[in-house]
């Protein structure tokens, strides 16, 4: 019964701990033309619960962002960037480090 109760709880530990890990995606993001459409997008994601990091690179036209998966997803954060004026798609989505 012991054994039972400690995988018990070993199981349901590894599950918060994997619900927890914060996740990666980056999107392709169109329009983007000057440094102001990375603020912009910057100030947008600013605004999404959940969103712990993000990494705007106009060069290569993505946007790398770190997220929760507990309050937000891709598709939530690619509508806010599309929202802004610069639509989005996520071209990856993984957990994070």
């Amino acid at each position: 019964m012991r054994n039972l109760f400690l995988g018990l709880i070993l199981t349901a530990w590894i599950a918060v701990a994997y619900a927890a890990t914060p996740r990666q995606a980056v999107f392709r993001v169109e329009n983007m033309t000057c440094p102001t459409c990375s603020i912009t997008i910057q100030k947008a994601l600013d605004k999404v619960p959940g969103v712990t990091a993000k990494r705007v690179d106009a060069r290569s036209a993505t946007v790398t962002v770190r997220f929760d998966p507990e309050r937000t997803n891709p598709v939530a954060i690619a509508k806010i960037i599309t929202d802004a004026g610069f639509p989005a798609t996520a071209i990856t989505s993984k957990h994070g480090d």
